[in-house]
């Protein structure tokens, strides 16, 4: 398994610095113990948009962006998301979505591991990989993972916080 210090040497450092963000809120509102990788990518890269493509939800606008995706599922709105969506009891973490439509979920594979799965909007169907989401990550900007519907992305990134 890849560390952060990987996505760190691709993306470069935290928009955010060092300014004391956390899922506490988060968690104890949904009444469980987000994925400690998650996190540490969720806190350093959340809440900004990464090259003008790929979003990741961070602390402030994970319950928002979960509550409405795990309502839209629970309402039978899509077809092609096959599981309940946190804060559902023993739904998918909703991480992030591209421009594009699609939608990024992290399952748990009941072993302490949550690997990536996606809604894919312009394929319209379901993608899931035996990968956790750092080493996900590295792999998309790589360009190794995903990338018959990923970018090809820039030599350096930039972020949109706002």
């Amino acid at each position: 398994m890849l560390e952060m210090k990987d996505v760190e040497q691709l993306l470069g450092p935290s928009p955010w610095g060092s300014d004391g963000r956390s899922f506490g809120e988060v968690e104890a509102a949904w009444g469980i113990q987000l994925p400690p990788d998650f996190k540490s990518v969720g806190l350093s890269y959340g809440d900004a948009l990464i090259s003008d493509f790929l979003f990741i939800c961070g602390p402030e606008t994970m319950a928002e962006k979960g509550e409405w995706m795990s309502d839209y599922v629970r309402r039978g709105k899509s077809r092609t998301i096959p599981r309940p969506v946190l804060p559902d009891r023993g739904g998918m973490l909703l991480w992030g979505h591209t421009i594009e439509g699609d939608r990024l979920f992290l399952e748990d594979r009941d072993s302490g591991v949550w690997t990536v799965s996606a809604f894919r909007r312009n394929w319209g169907d379901w993608y899931e990989s035996s990968l956790p989401v750092i080493d996900w990550l590295v792999g998309v900007f790589d360009g190794e993972v995903a990338k018959d519907w990923m970018p090809e992305w820039p030599d350096r990134h930039w972020f949109e916080t706002d």
